[in-house]
């Protein structure tokens, strides 16, 4: 896990960067002013791109976490990947730079959607909730709207984690995949429809708790840096 723990922090910060920023300038190509409300449509594609962007940072940091995690060791035998160092090196020296982006087009359409998904429900949850009388979100509306917005997006992102996680392993666990379109085909045609849901259920249970957080620290910041300005 250290490898995904160290990206986080620039991953999320690549996402919500993103994501203000794409609404910022949508806002202005509408000739909107800031006390206008924003447009869905824009909540949509501003969390697209955020999710998209950080398939930069996350795809390495992602196949070096499923990688150690998929390998098994033998008592007689070495493991592949020492750690997530000798695994990122290894990865790069066998299968070049673009084998650290092995999956990464499921990892965008996994990311996209899911990130609109994300921005766009919790936007609708604070709007909803808000009294009409402020223009700032209660804290305990600001926690309920992060765990849900979590919990939809990754309803819409594990199809899409179940193929990257698939082709991030193609060849190493046995079995191999020919591109995308294939691993889908042959997941779909050999285990039904239901294994692109395989992880449902644990992902929504741990979205829930950690977007709470992740929003929930996001807002303090926000109104924090908005007060001292």
């Amino acid at each position: 896990m250290s490898m995904p723990v160290t990206t986080v922090s620039i991953s999320s910060s690549l996402v919500f960067g993103t994501y203000r920023n794409v609404l910022h300038l949508l806002r202005e190509l509408r000739h909107r002013s800031a006390a206008d409300p924003h447009h869905k449509a824009d909540i949509f594609v501003s969390g697209f791109a955020g999710g998209v962007a950080q398939v930069l940072v996350m795809s390495p940091a992602d196949i070096v976490k499923v990688r150690l995690q998929c390998q098994t060791n033998s008592p007689d035998s070495k493991p592949k990947y020492r750690g997530p160092v000798h695994c990122l090196l290894r990865i790069a020296r066998d299968e070049g730079l673009l084998g650290l982006y092995k999956g990464s087009a499921a990892l965008a359409l996994r990311d996209g959607p899911s990130f609109a998904t994300y921005f766009l429900t919790y936007n609708s949850i604070c709007d909803l909730l808000r009294p009409t009388d402020s223009h700032q979100t209660g804290w305990t509306v600001v926690l309920l709207a992060g765990g849900v917005s979590g919990m939809c997006g990754w309803a819409v992102g594990t199809p899409m984690d179940v193929i990257k996680a698939r082709l991030q392993v193609s060849g190493v666990s046995g079995r191999r995949y020919r591109g995308f379109f294939h691993c889908i085909s042959h997941s779909v045609r050999t285990e039904g429809v239901a294994v692109l849901f395989k992880g449902l259920t644990v992902n929504c249970i741990r979205a829930f708790p950690v977007n709470m957080s992740v929003f929930a620290t996001y807002e303090l910041v926000v109104r924090f840096l908005r007060s001292a300005s």
